[in-house]
């Protein structure tokens, strides 16, 4: 049997979350974002913010601009969590074939649901009505037989819609579709995109994989296959963690190494307390800081065995930071990250637990 996959996207979640519980702000324009106007960056928007051009990863200064009499409120993540746990129950009493993408989405295989009697689009339709009903919140669903065109469906009635993408009319939507539009296509591929005179699915469609991948390397497969609307079908339903990182952003730009490196510490100590709640161990550590033009730094370094422990983890982003930062350029984040995970057994050991 072909397989039935659903794309459920909550609408504007952590907006919506605010206007529910704060009845003042709804109809109004909202923003979610982060510590100030002038350091933020916006983390959602409602759909009445939306309209003035503001958006999710803007920095808030910006969305002031463009919206000065919007609700600017700070995030609450504990509160949007534990909405997220309540919207994966009702998920997974569909299903035990739940792939989550974060707090606010998931890919259902709802398969085994589907019969002549009852169609994938009802079962959307009642998953969406049982997550109203618990959360007072609305979402949008998307249904096809595979993930990439569930998730493009999900967004092309928003909010509060439902959408079907079928062997019918997958071509039709794929081609009319902004090559922008396509997952996996940023703003770098769509800019070369239009230099070659592709600007839609239908002009993408006439590229044989010879020449996408002549111009994309390895991704002009992909492109090749999106084209033609083939993708996976198969949800991670144990999805590995690839990384465990912790950053700050400084209420001002910083140019004091003492006080860095020692905010520095205290990121490599929650990334350590992080990696042990899971008994995890990393072997690459990777520094991260943006200086006060906006431009991003980063420097990474592969341990010598699986490391830990906050002091193991401070060791190399000590000497990383030393490396990526400029004496003259003030900071205004930090963060490290430790990635290629494994599991900790006993020949992750390092000195440091005989210590």
């Amino acid at each position: 049997m072909e397989r039935r996959i659903i794309h459920i996207d909550m609408d504007a979640f952590y907006a919506q979350i605010e206007q529910r519980d704060h009845p003042e702000y709804r109809g109004r324009p909202l923003i979610v974002g982060g510590r100030s106007l002038s350091r933020g960056v916006v983390a959602t928007a409602s759909y009445e913010a939306r309209k003035f051009g503001v958006h999710s990863a803007m920095p808030t200064r910006t969305a002031h601009k463009l919206c000065p009499d919007g609700i600017y409120v700070r995030p609450r993540f504990d509160v949007y969590k534990s909405v997220s746990k309540e919207i994966m129950e009702i998920f997974l009493s569909y299903s035990e074939v739940v792939e989550p993408l974060s707090l606010d989405e998931a890919y259902l295989d709802i398969t085994h649901l589907v019969s002549r009697e009852r169609t994938a689009k009802s079962v959307a339709l009642n998953i969406q009505r049982d997550i109203f009903e618990k959360t007072r919140l609305t979402s949008s669903s998307g249904i096809s037989y595979n993930k990439y065109l569930a998730k493009i469906a999900s967004g092309m009635n928003k909010p509060k819609g439902t959408t079907v993408i079928h062997y019918d009319n997958v071509m039709e939507v794929l081609k009319a579709m902004p090559i922008g539009k396509f997952p996996g296509v940023g703003a770098v591929t769509e800019e070369k995109m239009k230099s070659l005179k592709i600007y839609d699915g239908a002009d993408l469609y006439e590229w044989s994989e010879l020449d996408l991948t002549r111009e994309f390397g390895k991704r002009g497969t992909s492109l090749y296959k999106k084209a033609r609307g083939i993708g996976t079908n198969e949800l991670s339903v144990d999805r590995v963690r690839k990384s465990v990182g912790k950053e700050t952003t400084f209420d001002h730009d910083i140019n004091d190494d003492e006080y860095i490196l020692k905010t520095l510490e205290g990121l490599s100590d929650k990334v350590s307390e992080s990696m042990e709640r899971r008994q995890f161990a990393g072997r690459v550590v990777t520094v991260k800081l943006k200086t006060q033009d906006f431009k991003t730094h980063t420097k990474q370094m592969m341990t010598t065995n699986p490391i830990f422990t906050g002091e193991e983890i401070f060791h190399y982003a000590y000497n990383l930071y030393h490396e990526v930062k400029s004496p003259e350029a003030p900071i205004r984040l930090i963060g490290v990250t430790v990635s290629h995970l494994e599991e900790r057994s006993y020949r992750n050991l390092t000195i440091y637990d005989f210590l």
